[in-house]
C-alpha cells in the first residue's frame, strides 16, 4: 500500500528530476515548485502542457528530491539559480567543475551539499527530501547537510488554504458581547506579552507561551545573529527555530510571495 503524502502548507520547493528514457538516462533537470505532483505531470507531458522546454518530449521523468521548507519564492527561486549556475553564482565559485568522468547527478549532489553549507541557505529551516525511496539507495550519505536540516524520505504534496468567507444575515443585527480575555505572561521575563508578540512550543502539550525577541535571544549563542534550533525553557525538547516559525502563523507573511498559480523556472522566464 503507497504511503500517504506528507502535507505541508504555504509549500516552496526546489526539486531535482532524473530522466529514465533510455535514450537521455542519467540527464537531469532543476526546477521550482509550490505543487511536487501537479509540477512532474506537466514535465512528463511536455511544454505544451507546461512542462519546460529543456524537459518536453525527453522523458519520462522522475522527481527524486526535492528541497523545501523555504520563508517565500524569492528565496526558493535564487536556491534554483545558483543550484543550476554553480559557477556563476558568487557564492559557489570554490566548487571544483564536474569533472568528464563524473556523472551529472552525482555532481548536483556535490553542489547541493555545498549549498547548504554556506550562507545564506545554511541559515534556513530546509528539508532535503528523497521522494523515491528506491532510487536514495544508492545515493546513502552523499548529501552533507547541517544538523538542523533533516533528511527525510517520502511523497510531499502542498495544501491549499481557503479563505473563509463570513456570511451575513442583512435582516438581524449582530450584537456581540465583550469576551474578557485572560492575560499572558512569557515564560521567561515573566511580563505580560499579546498574541501577536508571542510564540509558543511545536509540542502540542507544552505550556511555553514567550515573546518571540524572549526566545530569540534563548536560543541565540556564541554571537549567532539569526536562531537555528534550541531547548524548550519549559518541556526541554530540542526544537528547531523554524519550526517555530513556521508554527505560528503570519511570521513569513510580509515576505511571501505566493505565486500558486505558477511553477517556472530561470529557463523559463
Amino acid at each position: 500500500m503507497e504511503e500517504e503524502p506528507e502535507v505541508i502548507e504555504h509549500f516552496f520547493g526546489v526539486y531535482l528530476l532524473y530522466c529514465v528514457n533510455p535514450k537521455y538516462k542519467g540527464r537531469t533537470y532543476i526546477g521550482y515548485t509550490v505543487d511536487p505532483k501537479r509540477r512532474i505531470k506537466q514535465h512528463n507531458a511536455g511544454k505544451n502542457y507546461g512542462g519546460a522546454w529543456k524537459t518536453s518530449k525527453r522523458g519520462p521523468w522522475n522527481m527524486v528530491l526535492i528541497v523545501h521548507g523555504f520563508p517565500n519564492s524569492t528565496s526558493a527561486l535564487r536556491f534554483e539559480w545558483a543550484w543550476q549556475h554553480p559557477h556563476i553564482s558568487r557564492r559557489l565559485k570554490h566548487i571544483p567543475k564536474k569533472k568528464a568522468a563524473q556523472k551529472m547527478f552525482d555532481f548536483r549532489l556535490v553542489v547541493l551539499s555545498e549549498m547548504l553549507k554556506i550562507g545564506p541557505w545554511c541559515r534556513l529551516p530546509l528539508i532535503v527530501r528523497w521522494l523515491d525511496y528506491e532510487f536514495s539507495k544508492n545515493y546513502y550519505g552523499r548529501i552533507c547537510s547541517p544538523l538542523h536540516m533533516p533528511i527525510c524520505y517520502g511523497k510531499v504534496t502542498r495544501c491549499t488554504i481557503k479563505q473563509r468567507t463570513k456570511e451575513v444575515n442583512i435582516f438581524k443585527p449582530e450584537f456581540h458581547l465583550p469576551v474578557e480575555k485572560s492575560p499572558m505572561f512569557c515564560s521567561l521575563c515573566n511580563s505580560s506579552v499579546t498574541k501577536e508578540d508571542s510564540i509558543t512550543c511545536v509540542k502540542p502539550k507544552c505550556l511555553l507561551i514567550a515573546h518571540l525577541i524572549c526566545l530569540a535571544k534563548e536560543f541565540c549563542k556564541d554571537g549567532m545573529i539569526l536562531p537555528i534550533e534550541g531547548t524548550c525553557p519549559v518541556c526541554k525538547s530540542n526544537v528547531l527555530w523554524g519550526d517555530l516559525v513556521r508554527k505560528k502563523n503570519g511570521c513569513y507573511q510580509d515576505l511571501r510571495k505566493i505565486r500558486d498559480g505558477s511553477d517556472f523556472s530561470s529557463d523559463d522566464i
